[in-house]
């Protein structure tokens, strides 16, 4: 069951945005959202946090700072999504530009696992760095950094996922998330943990005279790979994190992007002259992903890194094929799981849902539970077999549930059921032994079931009411997509009633509307639809673009018909 409700945009402070200028159906979404003044929607550099007010970016910037003077050898330990291979490439060209002595490495995630385990770090000391940075992990890594430690090499974390009760005996740790930090964007993705850290040590070494004789780099120049990898970690867009999503919009929009992202833009189809967050969060983000999920997202970061505009656009084809192949597995498993939830009846009963089929792929899973989630309306891990007799889940949760908490309770309950565990609030993984599956399974329902008020398992659409039909054109369409949306801070969603004129299945999946409302008659899309409505329908919608032979038509993209 769907319920749809209506934002409430305060009338006092849509006028008020009006009267500052802002576009009438802007200043009503925008209060919808909680905005009160036009100046929080100044996304201008000037208006960013300052990095002095991340703890220990500055602690950081003195080491990394000592580290170049020292000609010490640096090595980058990443994450093998998005998040980690923008993180990674930021802390690549940063650190190159100051002249160090930089390199990265990647964990394999089918061998290795995620994070700085004790693994990667002895895999780590072959190249004998002095220091080893993480980037968008660590801040569990209490093993690895003891290993590290036992190799005789300094540890700097950077990381914004939650902390355990035990932080790692790291030389710095950089993590808003951290005991202690009041740095006001504790959503920042782990880009921008490491862009802040890099802003931090131009800083130190202006003040030690470092630029005297050398240039200064344009860290800005680096805020592309900050808007991608915080897009497309779906982190809480809070106005710090737009104003660095907006700045890397503007700069691709500009044509001053790296080459592996206008290749990335090339091999999608889309022009970055028109770059939307949508882009980076649905077509740029998941091809970049998919290296990490299927093969090494080495190939990832090499396409963020090369300078070379033929070696970006061949390896941005390969990443694009990989995505294609991502899609057909995804596509077989969420059939498969489909099938898994028929017999076993948990769209009524389970608060919680836990799956596992033996030939599932370790690289989709998460995608998958995230599929499902959205189907069902449940909290939902998928597990897929590892080495080793052990099988590896991601999750994806529901607004009333955080998932990592969840987890907690369940290792707590279950002392040595979860070998390892992490993440957020929407989104978190698990390692268990096979054979623990289904007591895994069991409570995990049990405590879903004790935390979801029974109104949570009730899917909520959140709209913005009506869309008047004068704004049903290119121009609002346009407008709409020139702005910032995100997690928590949602895209436009309306809702209203219309005469269905028209209606076909596309491809046995996709239904194409004629809709009428009124004198006006509006083309709708609704992609993988459930029900065909009758003769008057009344759908929740998106205003977009439909671009078809070079030709511009606005179009409605239907996220529910009742």
């Amino acid at each position: 069951m769907t319920r749809i409700v209506t934002r409430s945009a305060p009338p006092r402070t849509v006028w008020q945005l009006e009267q500052q200028g802002l576009h009438p159906l802007l200043a009503r979404l925008y209060a919808a959202r909680g905005v009160t003044d036009k100046a929080e929607l100044d996304y201008e550099l000037k208006s960013l946090l300052p990095p002095a007010a991340l703890t220990h970016a500055t602690d950081a910037a003195s080491l990394l700072a000592d580290a170049i003077e020292a000609e010490a050898r640096m090595l980058i330990i990443g994450d093998y999504d998005c998040d980690g291979a923008t993180a990674t490439a930021v802390g690549m060209r940063a650190l190159k530009a100051l002249g160090a002595d930089v390199d990265f490495l990647l964990p394999d995630r089918f061998k290795l696992g995620y994070g700085l385990s004790p693994e990667i770090v002895d895999v780590a000391a072959q190249q004998s760095p002095d220091l080893i940075i993480t980037v968008d992990n660590g801040i569990a890594s209490l093993e690895g950094v003891a290993r590290a430690q036992q190799h005789g090499i300094a540890t700097l974390i950077t990381d914004h996922h939650l902390p355990a009760e035990t932080l790692p005996a790291a030389d710095c740790i950089v993590n808003p998330n951290q005991p202690g930090c009041d740095f006001p964007s504790k959503c920042i993705a782990g880009v921008g943990v490491m862009f802040y850290v890099m802003l931090a040590l131009r800083a130190e070494l202006r003040e030690r005279g470092f630029f005297a004789e050398r240039p200064e780099p344009n860290f800005a120049d680096l805020l592309d790979l900050v808007a991608l990898g915080t897009v497309a970690d779906v982190v809480k867009l809070d106005r710090n994190n737009r104003i660095l999503v907006s700045q890397g919009l503007k700069r691709m929009r500009a044509g001053r992007l790296q080459p592996g992202i206008a290749a990335l833009f090339k091999a999608t189809g889309r022009d970055p002259r028109k770059a939307t967050a949508f882009d980076l969060g649905f077509l740029i983000g998941p091809r970049l992903n998919a290296a990490g999920r299927l093969a090494d997202m080495r190939l990832g970061v090499e396409c963020l890194l090369t300078d070379d505009p033929s070696r970006a656009l061949q390896i941005a084809q390969q990443l694009d094929t990989l995505n294609r192949e991502r899609r057909e597995i995804e596509a077989g498993m969420q059939e498969q799981a489909l099938l898994l939830l028929e017999t076993m009846d948990v769209e009524d009963a389970a608060p919680g849902i836990a799956l596992f089929d033996a030939s599932w792929h370790e690289g989709v899973v998460g995608i998958l539970a995230s599929r499902i989630k959205d189907r069902l309306h449940r909290p939902v891990f998928a597990f897929a077999p590892s080495e080793g007799g052990i099988v590896k889940g991601s999750g994806r949760s529901i607004p009333g549930l955080h998932l990592r908490d969840a987890l907690d309770l369940v290792a707590k309950r279950a002392p040595g059921l979860l070998l390892r565990f992490g993440g957020h609030a929407m989104a978190a993984g698990a390692t268990l032994r096979a054979e623990d599956f289904t007591r895994f399974q069991t409570l995990f329902a049990d405590i879903a079931g004790e935390l979801l008020a029974p109104s949570d398992l009730t899917r909520t659409l959140e709209t913005d009411g009506a869309l008047e039909s004068g704004y049903i054109s290119l121009e609002i369409a346009r407008l709409l997509e020139n702005e910032i949306w995100g997690q928590g801070f949602p895209a436009p969603l309306f809702v209203d009633e219309f005469d269905v004129e028209q209606q076909r299945v596309l491809k046995e999946k996709h239904l194409k509307l004629r809709l009428k409302k009124g004198n006006a008659r509006i083309d709708a899309i609704q992609f993988n639809f459930s029900a065909q409505p009758g003769a008057r329908t009344r759908a929740a919608f998106r205003l977009s673009i439909n671009e078809y032979q070079g030709v511009e038509n606005p179009q409605l993209m239907i996220e529910h018909l009742e």
